[in-house]
């Protein structure tokens, strides 16, 4: 089964590297980016395929990347990790067809930042589904699809770690199933659907009237590999990496947004309804006892 593989992110690599090692699968081309300015887990695929002698494409434009896989002659498309929607054209030329991911629980979820959102809102468990390409982002019939749970103290990174471990036996299950012409499609259900939207700089930001636990969440959707939550502070931004809720009691008659502790190591700042102390953020901007953010 001839393939050609589109990615430029950490879990293009990851699984890439899984469906390489299977027996009867020949990747024929990968196509990645050099460069991205727009991913902040970006991986250039370009290492692997010059090691494993494969055929490769630096992503320029879709009319170039029609023509190069058209050559390839694939029987099916893998687009892991991608950022551009991929034209009809280029998705019609497989003859089994193409498959794209998205770590959320579809048809829930669609759209932008699916980890981040799922940690942000509180969702209790997320998903990593493989699906058809379709016209539509995320629309296409489910092909392998895998419950997430979000625990407790989850943040952006250990939630993308254990869809990546999950998505790897995924993929190997997928891959084995289109080998042996039993995989079974699943169509969407529309009444489901719904879709996050593009996050904003905004969306990113603390406003210490949130609640404790909001701002905490918000830190972990936003800390590593991503950009990091961020308040401010005499008048620059000044990014968080770590937060916990402590607790608050005698405290009720503060104000939100005053630092009432700080250490070393961690700075306490009263939030609309408790504290929050602030473990891991950049040091270069230090808050004093009484200030307000």
């Amino acid at each position: 089964m001839k393939i050609v593989y589109i990615g430029c992110v950490t879990s293009s690599d990851r699984f890439l590297k899984s469906i390489y090692q299977l027996d009867n699968v020949d990747i024929v081309g990968i196509v990645t980016k050099s460069v991205s300015h727009f991913n902040a887990d970006h991986v250039s695929l370009e290492h692997f395929a010059v090691e494993k002698g494969i055929d490769w494409l630096d992503y320029r434009d879709n009319d170039e990347l029609y023509e190069w896989i058209n050559k390839k002659e694939p029987d099916l498309i893998y687009c892991f990790g991608w950022s551009q929607l991929i034209p009809s054209s280029i998705f019609a030329i497989p003859t089994l067809g193409a498959v794209g991911y998205h770590p959320a629980l579809l048809p829930q979820n669609r759209g932008r930042h699916p980890i981040i959102w799922a940690i942000a809102l509180g969702l209790k468990e997320t998903g990593s589904s493989f699906f058809f390409l379709e016209e539509e982002a995320d629309a296409g019939a489910i092909l392998n699809q895998r419950k997430v749970e979000i625990n407790k103290v989850e943040d952006a990174n250990s939630l993308y770690d254990k869809l990546l471990d999950i998505g790897e036996i995924q993929v190997i299950e997928m891959t084995k199933q289109f080998l042996s012409g039993t995989i079974t499609p699943v169509k969407q259900d529309i009444e489901k659907v719904n879709y996050w939207r593009k996050r904003s700089k905004k969306d990113g930001q603390i406003e210490w009237r949130m609640s404790s636990e909001s701002i905490a969440r918000l830190v972990k959707a936003l800390t590593k590999p991503y950009v990091g939550a961020h308040f401010n502070y005499r008048n620059t931004d000044c990014k968080v990496w770590r937060a916990i809720v402590v607790d608050s009691k005698g405290l009720e008659n503060i104000e939100p947004g005053k630092v009432i502790a700080v250490d070393q190591n961690s700075f306490t700042v009263k939030t609309g309804d408790g504290l929050l102390q602030v473990l891991d953020w950049e040091k270069e901007y230090n808050p004093k006892i009484g200030e307000y953010l």
